[in-house]
């Protein structure tokens, strides 16, 4: 297999590489050669301390179709409506659902060819520079973490709508929900996508089930009015607030979005990721467009923008102000409880998301030398516990914070995390920027790609200036007030110095520098046997003879 192998590279590098970079060439291939032979219908074997490939083409689809409903849906929807008005909310889920559309292309195209659970931060460091791929890192793997604390505590409030507080304290609930969270991650990566299948399904429902009847009450099908447009007609409408308003929903639209980039991260343990990754990509345009940009536009047909309900939910987390909620109900009575239970069940699944996120972020940094050893150790089942751990003690003590005193500290955590989304964002698009450029300068053949990214070079770099845009207009509001509060501001925008931080002190630790085109590195450690061909053929696109100084 080896002299096979081998033969093909020496047949497909350029005449125009140097020895050196031929080598390289031939050395990534040689490593391709030694990982170990399986049946297609088997399992492959697992090398000490690997992931294993366990989750399905099926639970691929859901994390991409329903990996972002969640809260930023259910009840933060009504927000970005009372903010900016039916037409204005519609605009700013558009642009940011295109935005994200280009990203998961971008990603998409990286993470069939290198399948990897770093993602993002592992390309970032192949293809631009080591240190800020370790930033992106520890940037990503704190606000999965955090995020983890944010739901716990999340979902002992949405539990305490059917149980007092005076009957069970909300502490009991959140560690419940943690240890729940910890036990599916534990189990099997096959146990954390069969939960999130489930999730999504239920998640996605309740979506479908919304539209159906917001058509229906649009139409006046419950015995109230034929309401058509008549909510875009009032005054203050279809644009509330003007362009402030718009950017504003940036904010919120962005922060429901986040988590698309999942997909990314689970590709390194999906089987089969050449076919199934750009499936479910695929699917990203169609989710944008039904659950979200659908979802928004019967929002603002059935419930006026300055309705006091929803101005109320703009400054709470009420599941009786719901847009859902109100919509709903005029078709089922128990519409507060219905939505009670499918919020809990999206913040179980955006936990259990977070688990999985953060630990294997840990998991590849390690790896890649980028975190203590000890973090990139996996157990027989390819659950690599130690990053676990990790992720699980950081996240308690963020849950802790939120005990203290009026959570001032939780706060600041809070905005460290938030920001980090948009940080990989920017990571995902300058990232494959770089990537192309550097397949093409080491001759690769763009056609011969397992998936292309729509519109490049123009997709990520819309993407890239649109998510730049959003970071820096966070502290719009603060900036446009008669009396802005300096300490909120400098809490909006603190997770940019952290990860700054991180960037510049890895670089000059370790003298880091932007990485040649021509040294980027495109081997695949973690592919199937069967898989080592068809890599050969998409790495080596030309069968040129190489020449005399190359043998």
């Amino acid at each position: 297999m080896g002299d096979k192998v081998e033969a093909v590279e020496m047949q497909s590098i350029p005449p125009e590489r140097t020895s050196s970079q031929s080598r390289r060439s031939i050395q990534k291939v040689d490593a391709l050669a030694t990982l170990p032979t399986h049946h297609s219908d088997e399992q492959p074997m697992l090398k000490e301390n690997d992931l294993k490939r366990g989750l399905k083409a099926r639970h691929l689809s859901m994390i991409s179709i329903a990996g972002t409903i969640g809260t930023g849906l259910f009840l933060a929807s009504g927000k970005s409506i009372a903010n900016a008005g039916p037409l204005g909310a519609l605009i700013a889920y558009i642009s940011i659902g295109s935005m994200v559309f280009f990203l998961m292309t971008s990603l998409g195209e990286m993470a069939t060819l290198i399948p990897t659970a770093g993602s993002f931060n592992t390309y970032a460091a192949r293809f631009i520079d080591p240190s800020l791929g370790f930033a992106l890192g520890v940037n990503y793997f704190l606000n999965w973490a955090v995020t983890v604390a944010v739901e716990i505590v999340a979902a002992a409030m949405i539990i305490q709508f059917w149980v007092p507080e005076d009957v069970v304290p909300g502490w009991v609930w959140s560690l419940l929900i943690l240890a729940i969270m910890v036990v599916l991650n534990f189990l099997s990566v096959q146990a954390y996508g069969e939960s999130e299948y489930w999730f999504s399904i239920v998640k996605i429902l309740t979506v479908v089930i919304f539209i159906c009847v917001g058509i229906a009450v649009v139409a006046g099908a419950f015995g109230g009015p034929v309401l058509g447009f008549t909510n875009w007609t009032i005054p203050g409408a279809p644009i509330h607030n003007g362009f402030g308003g718009i950017l504003s929903v940036f904010l919120v639209a962005g922060f429901s979005f986040q988590g698309t980039e999942l997909i990314g991260i689970a590709a390194g343990e999906s089987k089969n990721p050449r076919k199934n990754v750009p499936r479910a990509i695929k699917q990203v345009f169609w989710r944008i467009l039904l659950f979200y940009v659908m979802s928004i536009f019967i929002m603002g047909l059935c419930i006026p923008w300055n309705s006091p309900d929803l101005l109320d939910a703009a400054n709470s987390e009420n599941v009786a102000v719901s847009p859902f909620t109100l919509v709903l109900q005029q078709a089922f009575a128990p519409a507060a409880h219905i939505m009670n239970a499918v919020i809990l069940i999206t913040v179980l699944s955006a936990g259990n998301s977070g688990m999985y996120a953060s630990t294997r972020t840990l998991y590849m940094l390690a790896r890649d030398g980028k975190a203590p050893a000890i973090f990139g150790r996996a157990n027989n089942r390819g659950i690599p516990v130690w990053a676990l751990l990790a992720t699980t003690t950081v996240a308690g003590i963020a849950w802790g914070f939120s005990l203290l005193g009026e959570g001032q500290v939780y706060d600041w955590l809070l905005n460290i995390s938030s920001i980090s989304g948009f940080i990989a964002w920017l990571g995902i698009a300058a990232s494959h920027l770089r990537f192309r450029k550097a397949y093409v300068a080491q001759g690769g053949d763009v056609s011969r790609l397992p998936y292309r990214a729509a519109f490049y070079p123009w997709g990520p770099i819309y993407a890239f200036i649109l998510c730049t845009i959003v970071i820096i207009g966070q502290g719009y509001s603060e900036f446009t007030s008669d009396n802005p509060n300096w300490v909120n501001l400098v809490a909006t925008y603190i997770g940019l110095p952290v990860f700054f931080a991180l960037w510049g002190g890895y670089k000059l630790y370790y003298k880091t520098k932007v990485v040649p085109l021509m040294e980027c590195d495109f081997s695949v450690s973690n592919l199937e046997d069967g898989d080592i061909d068809e890599f050969q053929e998409l790495y080596a696109p030309e069968k040129n003879q190489v020449d005399d100084k190359c043998q």
